[in-house]
């Protein structure tokens, strides 16, 4: 369980619960997810991981408290979040760039009238942010899986969150797509010191990137470093492998 007095700038997730068609979801989730850190969720199919990014993500209703907290305690209203999706379905045929792509976002003119040169000075900028200005006038679906999801760390990143979710966001990326992806992930940390959810599967990558690691089974099973948590009797219980992950 997460300290009550934590002195650090957090998002903090007390007594979360979350219930639908008469179903709990989840049920006393606790857990703080800290500003400069990446914390790692954890579990198998069904654990309610995608639950629980939903109710960070104001999308579902949920009991308990989710709250921004600064380092002396105090609330920060209105959190901020960016959310790198799995996958991005669309039809790679589709003759736009990751320009017009991001345009789309980055403004309520259509992307059809052309791009104005303030936007587009936007787009560069956001794009350096995650080191891809090089694909700025890249076909979108001519991006490979690592290059697709720099594109959306970059729509995340715009503007500059308090919390950026990772929903599985490497699945089926190159061995160089997904170490160019998570070293830009680390050196945003460090540079803007934002909260960072990471949900994996990959127990390998959590071992290497994580600075905690939730364990969760509708419910808050074991949280702390990830050596710690893999050697818990609830992780085996999970995962059934916890020699191999160790």
């Amino acid at each position: 369980m997460p300290e009550h007095h934590c002195s650090l700038c957090h998002i903090g997730l007390e007594g979360v619960g979350v219930q639908r068609g008469g179903q709990t979801l989840l049920h006393d989730v606790s857990m703080h997810i800290h500003c400069g850190q990446l914390t790692a969720l954890i579990g198998q199919n069904g654990a309610g991981k995608t639950t629980l990014i939903r109710a960070l993500l104001g999308e579902l209703p949920h009991s308990g408290s989710i709250r921004h907290v600064d380092d002396h305690g105090r609330d920060i209203p209105h959190l901020r979040t960016g959310y790198v999706p799995q996958h991005l379905q669309f039809d790679k045929e589709m003759p736009v760039t990751v320009e017009d792509f991001m345009a789309a976002a980055f403004t309520r003119r259509p992307v059809w009238t052309g791009v104005s040169k303030k936007t587009r000075q936007a787009v560069t900028e956001a794009l350096a942010t995650v080191e891809a200005a090089e694909l700025a006038q890249r076909p979108l679906g001519r991006c490979s899986g690592g290059e697709l999801q720099r594109v959306l760390l970059a729509l995340a990143l715009h503007p500059a969150p308090d919390l950026l979710v990772l929903d599985e966001p490497v699945s089926g990326v190159d061995q160089n797509g997904l170490k160019m992806f998570l070293d830009t992930v680390l050196r945003l940390k460090e540079t803007h010191h934002m909260a960072i959810l990471l949900v994996s599967h990959d127990l390998h990558l959590v071992r290497e990137y994580a600075d905690h690691v939730v364990l969760l089974e509708k419910t808050v099973l074991a949280q702390g470093g990830a050596e710690s948590v893999f050697r818990t009797e609830q992780f085996d219980a999970v995962f059934g492998q916890g020699k191999e992950a160790r």
